[in-house]
């Protein structure tokens, strides 16, 4: 992944976030108990900080003239983490798909991949 793909893929994102709380604030929140309804929050939140994540990680890359391959190894495990781990979790809540919850795990190994992925890259001196 590019610097602009970086920014470009968080920015879109972080718009989806905002969307996906905005969301369950106004509307999902009264169809969903409130076990269900911290479910899809924390949806919400790991969506929001992996795409802040993404565009750290578009930041950092602005350096150079391309990323480092474990700066791009980073991006790409925050975007399967967000569409995993956050998609599970708003599928499930609301579609009552319990069995979801089996596939959530996979995308929570995305995310620690992907920081581990940006701590290589900057003790390999992406700054």
């Amino acid at each position: 992944m590019t610097s602009k793909s970086l920014l470009i893929t968080g920015s879109i994102f972080m718009a989806l976030a905002v969307g996906f709380g905005a969301f369950g604030a106004h509307i999902v929140q009264d169809m969903l108990s409130p076990d269900r309804f911290e479910v899809y929050q924390t949806g919400v939140e790991y969506h929001f900080y992996h795409a802040i994540g993404l565009l750290i990680l578009g930041l950092l890359a602005r350096g150079g003239d391309r990323p480092t391959t474990w700066i791009g190894r980073s991006g790409i495990c925050f975007v399967i983490g967000i569409l995993i781990f956050s998609g599970s979790l708003y599928f499930l809540t609301l579609t009552d798909t319990s069995w979801l919850g089996m596939v959530t795990p996979l995308g929570g190994i995305a995310f620690i991949l992907g920081w581990i992925f940006l701590a290589i890259g900057v003790m390999k001196g992406v700054t």
